[in-house]
C-alpha cells in the first residue's frame, strides 16, 4: 500500500463477495502507523474502526517518515462513522460531508420525529436527540438535514444542524462520542495522552459507557454528554430529567472503586458557550450525582464546538461552575 492509494477501492466483507465502499487514507503527523495497524471491524453497512493504536512520531513534520498507510473504510452517508477519519490535524475536524440539504423547521412531532419543509414539501425527519431542545427547534428556523436510505427507515432524512442566526448548532447527540474518541487519538485532549488504545461503547457492570482508553498506566473510562442548551453564555445539562445520565455518573464512581480512572466530558455542540453548569432546576438528581462523582475523584471536563455546514470541531475547554454561580455571573 502506498501514499498514492485511491480514495475508492474494495475491501473483503463478511461474505464471499467483496464490499465496495469509500476509503480514506489514515495518516497523521503524530503517528507511526507501521508499528501497529488499525483494527478495522465489519459492521452492518460497511466497516467501522472500533480500536486503534497511536505511537510516537518518527518525524513530527514530514509524513514521508511514515512507512505504512492504513486505509479506513467509512460508510459515506453517515457522518458519525466518518468520525474515525484522522485528518492529521491536532485540532479535531469531524466531517459532515457535502450532501446536507436545507430545510425549514416546522414542528417536533415526538421524541425522535420532526416535520421539516424541504424543497416546498413537508417531510418527516429523524431526530437523534432525546432532549427537549425547545431553544433550537423553533418553527421557521433554517435547518440542515441529511438524506438517508434504509430498508427499515421510516424517514428519508436525519436532522443534523440548526441555524441559530449568528451560528450553527449540532442537533445529533451521537456526535460527542465520536468527537471525544478522535480528540483522544489525535492529541487534542492532552489529558488522555498516556492511553494509546481507544474502544467505543464498552460495558462496565450493568452500564454501557462511551469510551474505554487503555495504556501502560491502566484504563480510563469516559462518558461523553451532548449539550445543546445555552443560556446567557452558559452551557446547561440536561434540558430535561435524565435517569440514564445520573446512572452513568454513579457507574463512573464504581469505575474508580475498581481502580481505574474515570471522566465525564460535556460537549456543548455550539460555539456560544463560555462556561458550563449542570441545570439544577431541570434535574437536581443529576446535579447531585455529578457533585458526588467529582468528590469521589471522577474528572469532569467541558468543551464548546465550532460548527460549520461541513464540519464540527471540538474547540475550547470551558470552566465548570455551580449552577447558581454560573447564572449569577452570566
Amino acid at each position: 500500500m502506498n501514499s498514492k492509494a485511491s480514495e475508492t477501492g474494495i475491501l473483503a466483507g463478511s461474505g464471499s463477495r467483496p464490499t465496495q465502499t469509500k476509503l480514506f487514507v489514515v495518516a497523521a503527523a503524530w503517528s507511526n502507523l507501521s508499528v501497529k495497524p488499525l483494527i478495522v471491524l465489519p459492521f452492518d453497512r460497511g466497516f467501522e474502526c472500533k480500536k486503534y493504536t497511536r505511537r510516537p512520531a518518527r518525524n513530527p513534520v514530514r509524513f514521508a517518515q511514515i512507512s505504512a498507510l492504513i486505509l479506513l473504510a467509512i460508510e459515506p452517508s453517515s457522518y458519525h462513522n466518518r468520525a474515525w477519519y484522522l485528518n492529521g490535524q491536532r485540532r479535531l475536524n469531524l466531517d459532515l460531508g457535502d450532501n446536507l440539504v436545507e430545510g425549514i423547521f416546522l414542528e417536533r412531532v415526538n421524541r425522535f420525529l420532526a416535520r421539516v419543509e424541504v424543497d416546498g414539501q413537508e417531510v418527516g425527519v429523524h431526530v437523534a436527540n432525546s432532549g427537549r431542545m425547545k431553544e433550537l427547534f423553533v418553527p421557521g428556523w433554517r435547518v440542515l438535514v441529511r438524506p438517508v436510505s434504509g430498508e427499515h427507515r421510516k424517514t428519508k432524512f436525519d436532522l443534523v444542524l440548526v441555524d441559530m442566526g449568528a451560528a450553527l448548532a449540532s442537533a445529533d447527540s451521537r456526535a460527542p462520542n465520536a468527537l471525544v474518541a478522535e480528540g483522544v487519538v489525535n492529541g487534542h485532549l492532552k489529558q488522555f495522552a498516556e492511553y494509546p488504545e481507544v474502544r467505543r461503547e464498552v460495558t462496565f457492570g450493568d452500564s454501557r459507557l462511551d469510551l474505554m482508553l487503555e495504556g501502560p498506566t491502566g484504563r480510563c473510562y469516559i462518558e461523553a454528554k451532548s449539550v445543546t442548551l445555552v443560556e446567557n453564555g452558559v452551557g446547561l445539562f440536561p434540558d430535561a430529567p435524565t435517569v440514564r445520565g445520573a446512572k452513568h455518573l454513579r457507574t463512573l464512581e464504581t469505575v474508580l472503586e475498581a481502580g481505574h480512572r474515570a471522566a465525564v466530558i460535556f460537549v456543548i455542540q455550539r460555539p456560544d458557550a463560555t462556561a458550563f453548569a449542570t441545570s439544577d432546576p431541570s434535574d437536581p438528581a443529576l446535579a447531585e450525582a455529578l457533585r458526588s462523582a467529582v468528590s469521589a475523584g471522577v474528572e469532569a471536563y467541558a468543551y464548546n464546538c465550532q460548527v460549520t455546514e461541513r464540519s464540527i470541531q471540538l474547540d475550547q475547554s470551558l470552566p465548570i461552575r455551580p449552577y447558581a454561580e454560573a447564572m449569577a455571573n452570566a
